[in-house]
């Protein structure tokens, strides 16, 4: 008991940093670089979507334990962009809702930030192209608004041979473009990594927090330091007990977020992590911390808001027959264009992918959880592959389909298609019944079934591994598939993720 008081009392004192604790993230999956702003009492979120089309998730909240999808900043990427869209930032100014975000520029893959604006806080958005170009990267911007002089900070010279920096200019009165000439804010001349900055003003100090370490992946290293200084343009001092946020209970790697006052005047800081256990499979997880100081006026982070209103993650069944625009698919726009319509109680899929994608489409869902079963019926009979696909990139996939007469096991792996089993199909006439579960451990098994009960289809005598399938910077997606010709399509009557 001792031990733990000692414990509580030098996380009031800030002597220690927070360490995420056992609990469930408040944004479940991916949902990484997050940003968060408060208008009356709704709260609205909105996150990194990399490889993932529509662009840019933003969530709404009426009290930030329960989210709830609202849609995407953009339906179609802009023009001047390629991919790699990232750290999204939230603010409103002026009766106008803003969104600072990066992207690849389309002539020659360099990060820039965008800006786009919208007089509502979850759509209608209109992008207003690029607002900083900044040598080789320009990426994570961040905007701050100093009694009334706006600055906006970004992350520079993260690709080049030289310490990376926070840079800031001050922003025009609009909001659309730079004023004099950029600063530096901080510099990282022990090479620990930084981005993902905000700033709060509190007393006499500016404060600097930002995310040092690597970002992602399974080798992550990813917390939250700060500093502060009594002038925003600098010098900024470290505070000697940094991190302020790093490992703990079921989570690692915290960092890159942004911070929101409650009604009641309280502070939040939304930022994201991995879980330890579902790891890459689920990504980089929104999580919300309170803020709070110590005697010397330095931040300490206290557990997450309690999700006691949260309701457990069971069973999402989409029946096609009662679409009400709540199913907010993505695909990985770089490689395939989908083509999907609801009528008549099903659900039509075709489109174009690439001759580079052995993959085909894929209609996905970011999941919650790394053990999760996805069941589907095809109803229509082609010889296009139609079925479930847990896709990761184009060339790292793994689903079960019907295709001709045959239910069959594929993956793609290092960019190339195969099949791992097959069974044949007896009763063309109707409807296929498929399942592909996935594992903790990372490995998958499918069925498939008409009158019967479920038949699964072996790659071997083992379940198959499907640890191949994470990009660096984002989860893999469970959905709906189809591989054919443009003349074809997938014919399906229901979607169900059933999590364990």
């Amino acid at each position: 008991m001792k031990s733990i008081v000692i414990i509580f009392a030098l996380m009031l004192s800030g002597i220690i940093p927070l360490l995420a604790q056992e609990r469930s993230a408040n944004i479940p999956g991916d949902f990484a670089d997050p940003s968060i702003l408060r208008q009356g009492n709704q709260y609205y979120a909105i996150g990194t979507s990399s490889e993932w089309g529509p662009q840019f998730p933003i969530f709404r909240s009426l009290n930030l334990r329960q989210w709830k999808q609202t849609g995407f900043l953009f339906d179609q990427a802009p023009a001047w962009t390629v991919g790699s869209f990232w750290a999204p930032e939230y603010f409103y100014h002026h009766n106008t809702y803003f969104v600072y975000y990066t992207a690849r520029r389309k002539s020659d893959g360099v990060s820039c930030i965008g800006v786009a604006t919208s007089a509502h806080p979850d759509h209608g958005f209109k992008d207003h192209g690029i607002l900083i170009e900044y040598g080789r990267e320009a990426i994570d911007a961040f905007v701050f608004d100093d009694n009334g002089q706006l600055y906006i900070t970004w992350k520079a010279y993260g690709l080049d041979k030289r310490p990376i920096e926070i840079l800031g200019s001050k922003l025009a009165p609009d909001g659309l473009s730079l004023v004099g000439q950029p600063f530096t804010l901080l510099k990282d001349n022990e090479g620990k990594g930084m981005e993902g900055q905000s700033i709060l003003k509190k007393g006499n100090f500016y404060y600097l927090f930002y995310s040092a370490g690597a970002c992602c992946g399974a080798d992550c290293s990813y917390h939250v330091n700060v500093a502060r200084s009594t002038t925003i343009t600098g010098p900024y001092t470290d505070y000697r007990n940094n991190p302020v946020l790093t490992d703990g209970g079921n989570w690692k790697c915290p960092g890159h977020g942004t911070f929101v006052q409650d009604t009641q005047g309280a502070t939040f800081y939304l930022y994201h992590a991995y879980n330890k256990q579902s790891n890459v499979f689920t990504g980089r997880e929104g999580l919300i911390s309170a803020l709070s100081w110590n005697a010397d006026q330095w931040p300490v982070f206290s557990s997450s808001t309690a999700l006691e209103n949260q309701p457990p993650l069971t069973v999402y069944h989409y029946d096609f027959a009662h679409v009400n625009n709540d199913i907010f698919w993505q695909w990985d726009f770089r490689n395939m264009q989908p083509l999907y319509r609801y009528n008549n109680g099903i659900l039509h899929l075709s489109g174009k992918y690439s001759a580079q994608n052995p993959s085909g489409i894929a209609l996905t869902l970011r999941p919650y959880s790394a053990a999760y079963d996805i069941s589907t019926a095809v109803v229509n009979h082609n010889p296009a592959a139609k079925g479930l696909v847990v896709y990761g990139d184009a060339g790292a996939a793994a689903g079960i389909a019907v295709s001709g007469n045959k239910a069959i096991f594929w993956i793609s792996k290092d960019g190339k298609r195969r099949v791992l089993n097959e069974q044949s199909i007896t009763d063309t006439n109707s409807s296929v019944y498929l399942k592909l579960s996935v594992f903790p451990d990372f490995t998958c098994r499918v069925y498939w079934k008409q009158q019967q009960d479920w038949e699964e289809l072996t790659p071997g005598k083992q379940p198959y591994t499907i640890s191949f399938l994470p990009p660096w910077d984002r989860s893999p997606r469970p959905g709906l598939s189809f591989m054919g010709t443009e003349k074809e399509e997938a014919v399906f009557s229901f979607f169900e993720i059933r999590y364990r």
